[in-house]
């Protein structure tokens, strides 16, 4: 099994652009990067290439092609892509993307969806569901309306889901609840011209606020099949890469069935290992590619997941960090505690912690990136203040970190 996972780990970083951070969660849509030689020490003033002062706060982290950064922020009442210059912070250009109004507060506003690009084209999804590509010299190329389309949106915290870009399409999860009878669905796009492929209803048992989620759909691998992991209303589901219908669901992420029980942190996968956490209880481990109801091939369970912050792996270990900065490393083939829960600077942890160059980035809402060494054993190589209230997860590319506070874009180190 372990040898089957680092293959699957290689061959996802071989098909990776060399030096980007293409979504939310890294090109391996693990929270890892094969990036080497990022900084080790920074603080507000020093080993900053650029801090580009932003209008507002945000939780979408910025994603990184060739030499252009792209972030999302709230102006003047609207949601704006921005596209930025890696290397010195220089503003190349700036687009509208819709409405800000909407359900906001301290960790949320309309700005909270990731971008995410192939390389050639940037695609970026509103809080109000306004859904635009543009190329990389900032043209429009189509645009949705989700929400328009489809329905209100009816999350108790407000939309917040990142999309998923896979081989030309975009999948969308909208997972709600607490302020709708209407269903909850998986939205299938064509990326190139943004025309609708499908559009599956995901149904569920959860009640009050668990039937509302904030995750990304991750995928899972098996030789050339693939399928898109959904998680969230009680339950994993695996499904049809081109048609969106649903293959299999697996529940237990809720097993008192209690009513707020909403998930946040997104499922992560290798190969076809899925890492699906819960409200802290359970973290469940299983085996995508089944049929039907797949609830009693759970691999492996663990209590002290997160909450918000999702789970990084490179494969073969899993580092877990929860909203109270407690740090737990298991063995991802059997689920085994190897160190943990370890004490990270004292705070509330919102971003997803991000895994290369041998090292483990997690940062609070304080602004204090803890730098830890990878591997079974904890070692705390360094503490880095910025503080600025932050809850934007941090990319690297390039040879640089890239870290989102409310008051600005960070490039930290020195650019390849």
């Amino acid at each position: 099994m372990r040898s089957l996972l680092v293959a699957a780990l290689a061959a996802s970083l071989l098909g990776a652009a060399g030096g980007d951070w293409p979504a939310w969660r890294g090109p391996d849509q693990r929270g890892s990067s094969p990036e080497r030689g990022l900084p080790l020490r920074w603080s507000a003033r020093e080993n900053v290439a650029f801090r580009l002062a932003l209008p507002s706060g945000g939780a979408a982290t910025p994603i990184v092609s060739g030499d252009r950064v792209f972030v999302t922020a709230v102006d003047s009442g609207a949601v704006w892509l921005w596209a930025v210059d890696r290397r010195t912070g220089a503003m190349a250009w700036k687009r509208p993307l819709g409405p800000a109004e909407g359900h906001a507060h301290r960790k949320h506003n309309m700005a909270s969806p990731s971008p995410v690009t192939d390389g050639k084209s940037v695609f970026a999804l509103t809080g109000t569901g306004q859904l635009r590509a543009f190329g990389f010299d900032g043209r429009e190329l189509w645009q949705r309306d989700v929400q328009k389309d489809y329905g209100a949106f009816g999350l108790n915290w407000g939309y917040a889901s990142s999309p998923l870009l896979e081989k030309g399409r975009l999948y969308v999860p909208v997972l709600h609840g607490t302020h709708t009878d209407a269903p909850s669905y998986l939205l299938g796009l064509d990326a190139a011209s943004g025309r609708t492929l499908f559009r599956v209803e995901r149904p569920t048992d959860a009640r009050a606020e668990s039937p509302d989620a904030y995750t990304t759909p991750a995928v899972a691998r098996r030789g050339a099949s693939t399928e898109i992991v959904v998680t969230g209303a009680d339950v994993v589901t695996g499904h049809h890469a081109d048609t969106g219908a649903e293959l299999w669901r697996a529940r237990g992420l809720n097993p008192g069935g209690e009513g707020n029980y909403r998930i946040v942190a997104s499922p992560v996968v290798v190969g076809d290992l899925v890492i699906a956490p819960s409200r802290v209880r359970p973290l469940l481990a299983l085996r995508a590619f089944g049929r039907g109801d797949v609830s009693g091939s759970v691999l492996w369970s663990f209590d002290q997941g997160p909450d918000v912050p999702t789970p990084a792996t490179d494969g073969q270990l899993l580092y877990v960090v929860n909203d109270r900065g407690l740090l737990s490393c298991l063995d991802l083939a059997s689920g085994r505690v190897l160190y943990g829960p370890q004490r990270l600077k004292v705070g509330t942890y919102s971003a997803s912690p991000l895994l290369a160059d041998g090292k483990l980035f997690v940062v609070s809402e304080d602004g204090v990136t803890s730098v830890v060494k990878a591997g079974p054993a904890f070692e705390l190589l360094a503490e880095n203040a910025l503080d600025e209230f932050t809850v934007s997860s941090p990319a690297a590319a390039g040879g640089q970190l890239f870290l989102r506070t409310t008051a600005a874009l960070y490039g930290i180190g020195t650019a390849h």
